[in-house]
């Protein structure tokens, strides 16, 4: 069942608490109360509400001070919204500077607090959905692809999305992870509810292991909470790209997060009840990681419930007309760029090109050819002296460029010697420098130190 919005109600009169949790909870919502200040923080601590209902006039700390501690030791996770039934211009004007989505007097109206609720409540998924919405407009509601195979890996999505709860998406970069991801998310009862991604290969490699548990479950401070991804993708979903960059302590940490189905703040022992789909994600088959003694082989056991491959572009072709026309539409669209449309013979060939970058390479070329063309035709021509600017990778077969003892090696070991060579010639060009090294081979810096290390090379020693 998906996840009803969480409301915390806070007032010290027992009869508000009960008339306002009684309403609201016939309207579908999930509430829990709180008689004072003290209570709502470890509510509040127990569970991020969606939307907090805070009374101004209690014994102890009043609301406009619980408003005020909230808003300087964690920020407002959620909308706030305050009651009074001795209001004043002054306390409305208080309450909105800190922060406060609204302001309703008591004796309460049902009809305008439910109003109001319903707006606060839609204000404030409205501001989580924007949050990197430019990104999110880049991303098709539905895999694009008409030919058999993605025809029937979108039917397994659909089935996933009903039924499963642990999924994992394995295939090359770029070809549309992310999509399937936001796909189940969006067929799933969960649709309305948060859609968090976080790539775990982008963490810095100087964040110490407390701060990436922080980072992933949040943490407790006293009184100040750090809401973590698990708490941000409650009720939703929560994707996890480049899961095999997961360190051991927190392969472990996840591991009992989906044996015991709850999670714990790091400095807290308050359990928190797992509620979302978590999706992960791969660029390889992970069971090589698993018995290369990289990965956790049960925590791999737990994810591999429901895998999915998502196939290379070269694998469903027959697609790639299609994929064309809807990135020239987006981006034509959403974009503002002029339109153009690809000939039948520029078509041709695309749907024999190689795509070592696969969708991402496409959408990127679209882009390019709408920015630099002139005419409203891409031709084959245009197509070609476009793509000839790339670079060709292994364009006169694997055997002139390797070893032959490479050969020799199980896939796995080959690949890291390759990849140990690789970076030490291209460290050796860069003088040491890994910015440039970074910028020379297309990785990110702080994936491109853990693979370094894994691999046991000190840049140090590069230095000219």
């Amino acid at each position: 069942m998906p996840e009803k919005q969480s409301i915390l109600v806070v007032d010290d009169e027992p009869d508000i608490r009960q008339l306002v949790g009684e309403i609201l909870e016939d309207e579908g919502y999930l509430i829990t109360t709180a008689e004072s200040a003290e209570k709502a923080r470890e509510m509040r601590r127990l569970r991020r509400p969606d939307l907090v209902l805070l009374d101004i006039w209690m014994p102890g700390d009043d609301g406009i001070s619980l408003l005020k501690s909230w808003k300087e030791n964690e920020g407002l996770c959620c909308p706030v919204i305050m009651m009074s039934g001795h209001g004043t211009i002054e306390t409305a004007v208080e309450a909105t500077r800190l922060g406060a989505y609204d302001y309703i007097e008591k004796p309460l109206s049902m009809a305008k607090m439910l109003l109001t609720v319903e707006n606060a409540l839609r204000s404030g998924q409205l501001e989580q959905e924007n949050k990197g919405l430019k990104k999110q407009l880049q991303i098709p509601p539905a895999p694009i692809g008409s030919s058999d195979r993605m025809s029937h890996l979108r039917e397994q999505a659909l089935r996933v999305a009903h039924h499963g709860s642990v999924v994992l998406l394995y295939g090359e970069a770029g070809v549309g992870k992310e999509i399937f991801a936001h796909y189940i998310h969006l067929q799933s009862e969960r649709a309305s509810r948060p859609f968090i991604k976080s790539i775990v290969s982008a963490y810095s490699s100087d964040l110490s292991e407390t701060q990436m548990a922080a980072t992933f479950f949040g943490q407790v401070d006293g009184d100040k909470i750090q809401y973590g991804l698990f708490d941000e993708a409650q009720g939703g979903c929560l994707y996890l790209a480049d899961i095999d960059a997961l360190t051991p302590p927190l392969q472990l940490m996840l591991l009992t997060v989906l044996r015991d189905n709850f999670y714990m703040r790091v400095d807290s022992f308050e359990r928190i009840d797992l509620d979302m789909i978590i999706i992960t994600s791969v660029q390889h088959n992970l069971r090589d990681d698993v018995e290369a003694k990289h990965f956790n082989e049960t925590l791999y056991n737990h994810l591999n419930v429901v895998p999915l491959y998502i196939p290379a572009l070269k694998e469903h072709a027959e697609d790639v007309p299609e994929l064309l026309n809807y990135y020239v539409d987006q981006q034509t669209i959403k974009d503002g760029l002029p339109y153009r449309h690809f000939s039948v013979a520029a078509q041709n060939f695309l749907r024999n090109y190689r795509w070592l970058g696969n969708i991402r390479e496409l959408r990127n070329l679209v882009q390019r050819l709408l920015i630099l063309g002139t005419d409203t035709e891409i031709t084959l021509e245009e197509v070609e002296e476009t793509l000839g600017t790339s670079i060709p990778i292994f364009e006169n077969g694997l055997e002139s460029a390797l070893p032959a003892s490479l050969y020799d090696m199980p896939l796995r070991q080959a690949r890291e010697q390759f990849e140990h060579d690789y970076l030490s010639y291209q460290l050796t060009q860069c003088g040491g420098n890994v910015s440039k090294l970074a910028d020379r081979v297309k990785m990110e810096r702080t994936h491109l130190y853990r693979k370094m290390r894994s691999l046991g090379i000190d840049p140090k020693k590069f230095n000219k």
